[in-house]
This record gives structure tokens, sequence and C-alpha cells, in this order.
């Protein structure tokens, strides 16, 4: 029997994930995939990072599907992972850094440059790339609802379920977040 998973609601979709019906789990990566990787790729700042971590997202996600609560939003509920996702690859960068600002001078001359290739800084492009590090440099309490609300064009409301903040932690949060991004590019 042929079940039509696209009429079906992401709570539907989760119960039946949750008895190993892997056409529902493919029905809600497919749902959610692209929002959550642009969420996660504004975030990082970097599209192959966010590729990594939006699958971890969706692991981490499926892992986790039976606290999942079938009726509440699962857009919400995926988000909040992502975020956390985000947050834990900031912290290993961070750890990476520490190390890598430790290494031997020898040690650092042979590592990647991670600089942007100079045929690629075009115009439109290199300031779009510019605005999306000084994103991804912003500190998460700020970065996580411009990244919610701007870009991802989510509701005051949605944002601080999503958050576990206040609607007017929200408010507070974007303006500062806006007005520390004009600071960065300004520089």
């Amino acid at each position: 029997m042929t079940f039509d998973l696209a009429g079906c609601t992401d709570g539907e979709l989760a119960t039946r994930a949750l008895a190993a019906e892997q056409t529902a789990y493919r029905e809600l990566v497919r749902r959610h995939r692209d929002w959550i990787y642009r969420l996660i790729r504004h975030h990082v700042g970097d599209p192959d990072e966010a590729l990594d971590v939006t699958q971890n997202c969706f692991v981490a996600a499926f892992s986790a599907l039976g606290r999942y609560d079938p009726g509440r939003p699962f857009r919400l509920w995926i988000a909040r992972i992502a975020i956390n996702k985000c947050n834990d690859w900031a912290r290993r960068r961070a750890v990476r850094k520490f190390l890598t600002f430790g290494a031997q001078r020898g040690d650092v001359e042979q590592m990647a440059d991670d600089a942007v290739p100079v045929d690629e800084t075009l115009g439109g492009k290199q300031e779009l790339d510019r605005a999306m590090r000084a994103i991804a440099n912003l500190p998460a309490a700020l970065k996580e609802p411009l990244i919610l609300r701007t870009l991802e064009g989510l509701g005051q409301a949605e944002t601080a379920r999503v958050l576990r903040i206040s609607e007017k932690a929200v408010e507070t949060r974007l303006y500062r977040a806006r007005r520390k991004l004009g600071e960065m590019l300004a520089d």
C-alpha cells in the first residue's frame, strides 16, 4: 500500500519515522533541508562547513525524534537543534584556533591558507561574502535572532520560542545585532 506522505503533517511523519518508515524520514528531510541549510549557512558563514553541520543536525534530530512532541511545530524544534549544532561547531572552531595559534612558526607556514582566492572576490560577491563573515562573527546571542528573523523570515514569536527567550529580548537582540553588524561592516 502506498501512502501519500506529502499530505501528512510533520507530526504524522515523525510518528511514522519512529515506526522505522524510511520514506517518512526522507520526506521530513526533503521538507526542511533547504531552510535548515540556509539557517546554518548564515550562522557559520562557510558553505562546506554548513553542509557538515546540516547533516549533523538531521542525524541529531532523528536520534532525538522520540522526544519530539507532534503537537508542536517540527520547524521550530529542528531549528533549535540546528542552532545547538552551530554552537557546537563554533566551540570546536575556537579550540582549533587556539591550538593552531600555539603551533610552531614552521608548522603554521605548512598549513593551508583559508583566504578567499583573488579571482573569486569580485564586486557584489565580495561584499556578500564580507557580510556573511561579519554575521558569522557576531556573538551567538545576537547572531541567532538576526538570522531567524531577518534571513529566515520567522516571526518574532516563533523566534522567541526557538531561542527560548521573550519576544522583547528578540527585539532588543535584533536591534543590537544590526547595530554591531553596521559597525563591523563600516570598518
